[in-house]
């Protein structure tokens, strides 16, 4: 597939702290289109989603911030992915913190019927309101997409993952009932402790191993995945993460599998980046997984 379109996601809704729906502008500004250009893709950019932010802070539900303006939000993003599926393009979508991946997956459950999940971030996503301290629906969307969590949200999608389709790399700050659910569904987790004892190249094939029964994968990737002194700009930072060049041959081996149908970049805050770094380095690894090679 040689067509790429882009979606931007400027949401700030998921999380508390301001600055991430400036993201997908970082990513373009880091040039993630020329890049992709070289490498002989047609790329199209579809610009940005229409986010809800004037509702945002406005109302609660239960424990959940901003559920109304993110379900919208959700809802859009949904059918934007759909349009680029349709138009026979690999998505790609920017944001933005990682509640936005509600309405990506909505989409690409939707399009593939046995999707893959790679959820490349320091943490779980797990949570359900139940469940979560702060009521950040950023802390939520792999649950939603696998069918729990608030109905508003549950039900953006028609067709749910299956906790055998996920894979979890990199995590490394779970509360505690995102470790139950992890246990009591027997998902496969490569912790920071895995990856140190295994080597990234034999959690990436145990990975690819675990989903080969699936019809496409799908990447989520936030950049907190990587140790905060290479992704400096990102919302919820946690010391210990990934190096760069263990991001890079994550990428580089996903790349040569030929697995990947989409994929989507999160979590960029330019306000607490250290001159455009974390988008740089987003930029960086997006070339890499679709195809990017010294030689």
């Amino acid at each position: 597939m040689n067509k790429l379109a882009i979606l931007g996601v400027p949401m700030d809704l998921g999380q508390a702290r301001r600055g991430v729906d400036m993201g997908p502008s970082a990513i373009r500004y880091a040039g993630v289109a020329g890049r992709l250009k070289k490498l002989g893709y047609t790329v199209k950019d579809y610009g940005n989603v229409t986010v809800d932010n004037g509702t945002a802070q406005e109302e609660t539900h239960g424990n959940l911030k901003n559920l109304i303006a993110v379900t919208q939000t959700s809802r859009r993003i949904r059918d934007a992915v759909k349009t680029m599926l349709e138009d026979n393009s690999f998505p790609l979508v920017l944001g933005g913190d990682h509640s936005m991946s509600i309405g990506t997956l909505a989409a690409m459950t939707a399009h593939y019927n046995n999707l893959g999940v790679i959820w490349y971030d320091a943490h779980g996503d797990l949570n359900v309101p139940a469940t979560s301290p702060t009521g950040n629906i950023h802390g939520m969307p792999l649950a939603v997409n696998l069918g729990y969590g608030h109905d508003m949200l549950t039900q953006i999608g028609t067709r749910k993952l299956k906790t055998e389709n996920v894979v979890l790399i990199g995590v490394r700050d779970l509360d505690e009932g995102e470790r139950a659910f992890i246990r009591e569904h027997n998902m496969l987790a490569f912790t920071m402790h895995e990856v140190d004892v295994l080597g990234m190249a034999a959690v990436i094939e145990q990975t690819l191993a675990h989903l080969a029964h699936t019809d496409g994968i799908h990447l989520s990737l936030d950049l907190d995945a990587l140790d905060p002194m290479y992704c400096p700009g990102v919302g919820t930072p946690v010391l210990g993460g990934l190096t760069y060049r263990e991001s890079h041959l994550a990428m580089e081996l996903l790349a040569a599998s030929m697995r990947i149908v989409s994929a989507e970049f999160v979590e960029v805050n330019p306000i607490l980046d250290e001159r455009n770094k974390t988008a740089e380095v987003a930029v960086a690894l997006i070339a890499s997984l679709l195809g990017d090679t010294l030689l």
